[in-house]
């Protein structure tokens, strides 16, 4: 396993492996400075448009907001477009790569930092490499944009990350040149061995590059797989891109030199700044002026009312403690870090590690909150089986991005928490219906101190329910739903967000006139037995809705139902759920739509049970 090192763009050595044949030319060395780009915005009139032109110190390039103008680019629609370009030639191509992916992702939004990081690195692999043959394997995939518009990809990243359009991270199915899915880190490695391995087995000569940077490189994963590779001994290579960005505080040897690490707090205070959050809020950018095209939402994201709540929690008892994986920013902790420094542990892209790390404080007598993405939450899987809820340990888990998530697609989907927590023995289970709600769960999650507990929450803005006082929730009755609104015949029974669409789904059948029960579970595990009961008892059609996987909150109640024998009279019973499929990137509107649980579908699936099937049609 050769193994390579970059400092954002690609700056040591370009002859990757002493075994490997095609080498890249001595002209590629000290890349970072010729390669260099200022980025600025025109005022006067003659440079009214995008302009690229070399100067003395490197690349400039003109900002207005049009489309750049780029005729070596327009040449490359394929890597092998581009294998015999002079080192002239290959620096104009990235600086031009460079302000098309500004212009691009200014109308679309998306993944510009990490992307316009790796442009001269995606420039060099691509002209010494050959793909599909060889195989390039981006981890976590956010800095792909170059390698997709160098692969056949640029007419359509007008689509990137909308319905139907192009994924926002390598895609097997969407080009024979994306050799691995990715959109979780730290995995390009172990990939790449697999494939080195399976090459050699076959018979093949072809490369396997894997590109990974130094965040990514904090998991262990990462070096399960290096010492793997290290005794296969295979012919593969690693590119380290090194942003020396790492935010974990790294071991040093017989120092009192600084580690990498240093950087965390100086990060920690720029992501708590009004300014970093207002940078944050623009989606999609005018390039001239850095003003955002996207209206303010006139509500906060679920995230921060919970990094609010939590910190009013741990301002009136010490023992909160807050741990997150490399994620400050995206689960809201670098707010609580900004306020309680000491009590916020950033373990680096280590979701096992930051399990296991939890339980230990729980052990201890601290009151940790694991705060971690949905999909994220699986790779620390079995530390929540038997280093939390084996031991009854009371670590509470705040899952965000449950659900759709629109645009992340779905190797970012939080579909299957509710399945994988609820069946634990131990679990308290629960998921709010809205922002205050929100709030309570985490004064709820405070006070459970004999059992570990999670509460999940979508990505996205709150509807604007009415907070608590102080933004301070109320413990709420452990295994205790709540009824909404009071009908006849048909109850709906939500869980989470989604009770949203179950409130507006009553309204279209009231212009019918049917009176719906709306009613918000709050917590899967314990179930509201009692409640389940009532609304049995007193409706003739009970239907549960979630934005989950299959085995979760409506196989509980179904559980409940034919134990108790409710099933066994003349309840008509239904559960509505994410389908048993993955649903493809698309707005987050698009994406309900296609799993069937949009209000539209909780109507028709209402009015079937009720046969009335013409009327049903007019939803569907």
């Amino acid at each position: 396993m050769a193994f390579c090192g970059t400092s954002t763009f690609l700056k040591p050595n370009y002859s990757m492996s002493p075994c490997h044949k095609p080498k890249v030319p001595n002209r590629y060395h000290d890349c970072r400075n010729k390669f260099s780009v200022r980025v600025s915005a025109s005022g006067s009139s003659d440079e009214e448009r995008t302009i690229i032109k070399k100067e003395k110190d490197g690349w400039k390039i003109n900002f207005s907001g049009e489309k750049p103008a780029t005729p070596l680019l327009d040449t490359v629609n394929y890597p092998i477009h581009m294998k015999n370009l002079s080192t002239q030639e290959l620096e104009q191509l990235a600086a031009e790569l460079r302000a098309d992916i500004v212009h691009s992702v200014s109308n679309t939004g998306g993944h510009l930092s990490s992307s316009l990081g790796v442009v001269e690195l995606a420039v060099a692999l691509h002209h010494v490499f050959n793909t599909p043959e060889d195989k390039i394997i981006w981890d976590v995939g956010h800095q792909a944009y170059p390698h997709k518009i160098l692969t056949g990809r640029r007419s359509r990243m007008h689509t990137i990350r909308k319905t139907s359009g192009l994924a926002g991270f390598p895609k097997r199915d969407e080009s024979v040149h994306d050799a691995f899915g990715v959109g979780h880190s730290s995995t390009s490695i172990s990939a790449g061995l697999g494939m080195a391995v399976a090459r050699d087995l076959l018979g093949k000569k072809n490369s396997i590059i894997s590109v990974i940077g130094d965040g990514a490189l904090t998991a262990g994963q990462a070096y399960e797989a290096m010492n793997n590779a290290g005794f296969l001994d295979t012919n593969m290579i690693v590119v380290l891109n090194d942003n020396k960005q790492v935010s974990l505080p790294t071991a040093t040897l017989d120092g009192p030199a600084t580690p990498v690490g240093a950087l965390s707090s100086a990060l920690s205070k720029i992501q708590a700044s009004a300014e970093f959050r207002k940078l944050r809020e623009a989606a999609k950018f005018d390039p001239k002026t850095g003003h955002q095209l996207k209206a303010k939402s006139s509500t906060l994201s679920y995230t921060q009312y919970f990094a609010e709540s939590l910190i009013k929690e741990a301002e009136s008892d010490k023992k909160i403690v807050a741990i997150h994986a490399a994620m400050g920013g995206g689960t809201g902790l670098n707010y609580f870090h900004k306020k309680f420094p000491e009590r916020c542990f950033d373990v680096g892209i280590a979701e096992q590690h930051a399990v296991t790390f939890a339980a230990g404080l729980a052990a201890e007598g601290l009151k940790p909150f694991c705060a971690i993405y949905s999909s994220f939450l699986q790779r620390g899987y079995d530390q929540v089986v038997h280093d939390v809820d084996l031991q009854k340990l009371p670590v509470r888990f705040a899952m965000d991005r449950a659900g759709l998530v629109g645009a992340d697609g779905p190797t970012h989907c939080g579909a299957f928490d509710i399945t994988y927590m609820a069946c634990l023995p131990n679990m308290v289970v629960m998921a709010p219906s809205d922002e205050a709600e929100l709030m309570h769960m985490v004064a709820t999650a405070a006070t459970i101190d004999d059992r570990p507990s999670c509460f999940r929450f979508p990505r996205g803005n709150g509807i604007g329910a009415t907070l608590p006082l102080n933004n301070k929730g109320t413990p709420l009755e452990i295994g205790k739903g709540r009824i909404l609104m009071e009908g006849t015949r048909v109850a709906i029974l939500g869980y989470g967000s989604v009770v949203q669409q179950c409130r507006q789904a009553s309204q279209m059948l009231k212009e019918l006139g049917i009176d719906v029960t709306v009613a918000d579970a709050r917590f899967c595990k314990p179930l509201d037995t009692d409640l389940i009961r009532l609304l049995a008892k007193e409706h003739e059609i009970l239907l549960t809705v979630e934005e989950g996987s299959i085995g979760g909150f409506g196989s509980h109640v179904s559980h409940f139902l034919s134990l108790s024998g409710i099933l066994d009279g003349p309840l008509k019973w239904r559960a509505m759920m994410l389908p048993d499929r993955y649903i493809d990137h698309g707005s987050p509107q698009d994406q309900v739509e296609e799993a069937g649980i949009s209000s539209k579908h909780i109507a028709a699936t209402i009015l079937s049970l009720m046969e009335r099937p013409k009327e049903a049609l007019l939803f569907k």
